[in-house]
C-alpha cells in the first residue's frame, strides 16, 4: 500500500510537471531520437494521461487490487525506460530526461537508467501482488442466498 501511495504521488507530480511545461514536451521527447513533431506531441499526451490515471488511482485507492492502473503504470514505465535505454545505447545527448517536464530536469545518464530500472521492478512487484491477491468476496444477493442454502 505504501508503495502505491509513493508511486502515485511521484507519477501524479510527473504528470503535473509535464502539463505545466506541455509546450516543451515534444522537443524533450524528440531528443530521444525516436519521434518528432506531432508524434512527439501524441506521445507526450499518452504519457501524461497514463501518469495521471495510475498516479491518481494509486493515491486515491492504494488498497485496490484492480489490475488496470497497474497495467497503465507498467506501460508508462516501459515506454520511459525504452526511450532512455535506446538513447543511452545510441549515445544521444539528452539534456533533460523530461520526467517532470522542464522541472527537476536531469541529464540522461546511468542514474536515470537506474531510476527507470527501479520503476520496472516496482511494476513487477505491483503486478505480482495484484495477481496473487485473493478474489474479492461476493456481496449482496449472492451472499444472502448462500447463507440460506439457495444455489
Amino acid at each position: 500500500m505504501v508503495l502505491r501511495i509513493v508511486l502515485g504521488t511521484v507519477y501524479t507530480a510527473m504528470a503535473l510537471g509535464q502539463i505545466a511545461s506541455f509546450g516543451h514536451m515534444p522537443r524533450i521527447l524528440s531528443a530521444y531520437g525516436l519521434v518528432t513533431g506531432g508524434a512527439a506531441a501524441m506521445l507526450a499526451v499518452a504519457l501524461i494521461a497514463g501518469e495521471l490515471v495510475c498516479g491518481i488511482w494509486f493515491v486515491a485507492r492504494p488498497r485496490s487490487k484492480v489490475l488496470a492502473p497497474v497495467r497503465v503504470y507498467t506501460g508508462v514505465s516501459v515506454v520511459w525506460s525504452l526511450l532512455a535505454v535506446q538513447a543511452y545505447i545510441r549515445g544521444l545527448a539528452v539534456d533533460n530526461c523530461g520526467c517532470f517536464g522542464i522541472y527537476l530536469s536531469q541529464r540522461l545518464s546511468w542514474f536515470v537508467l537506474l531510476q527507470d530500472a527501479l520503476t520496472l521492478l516496482y511494476a513487477a512487484l505491483l503486478v505480482r501482488s495484484a495477481r496473487t491477491a485473493p478474489a474479492p468476496s461476493h456481496t449482496g444477493r449472492e451472499e444472502a442466498s448462500r447463507s440460506v442454502g439457495i444455489p
